[in-house]
């Protein structure tokens, strides 16, 4: 679940930056909501110092970070930052080392921080024929 300062805020940059849908929420404005991003369910609820729980933003530090996984990182990175987030690193091709016996790991990634301090990289794994 992440921790924002606004919810109704989040899931309206949210829905322009990554076609999240609202599957529920609570409140109105919504204090907290579940959505689905491209067929992952992703949940928010306002921060709440009291009990332990503190957005990026509010604590000054983010110490996770989300991987979303689509067909199109670089359109998916730019529709963010034309919604409001901050680009991080560009989408380029990224090359790991074997990974649990299967070979090198081939990926287009990117990313951004959102306006509530998350950072997100956005990428798409790589088959034998990809470029």
């Amino acid at each position: 679940m992440l921790a924002v300062s606004d919810p109704q805020r989040a899931i309206e940059f949210y829905e322009r930056a990554f076609g999240a849908e609202v599957q529920w929420q609570i409140g109105e404005p919504a204090e907290v909501a579940g959505l689905v991003i491209d067929g992952a369910e992703v949940f928010l609820a306002r921060e709440s110092p009291s009990n332990g729980t503190r957005s990026p933003d509010g604590a000054g530090i983010t110490t996770v970070r989300i991987e979303l996984f689509v067909d199109d990182p670089q359109a998916v990175q730019q529709r963010a930052t034309d919604a409001g987030a901050k680009p991080g690193s560009a989408v380029a091709l990224r090359t790991h080392e074997t990974v649990a016996g299967r070979g090198p790991l081939r990926m287009m990634q990117g990313g951004v921080v959102d306006p509530f301090g998350h950072v997100w990289l956005i990428g798409k794994f790589l088959g034998d024929s990809d470029g």
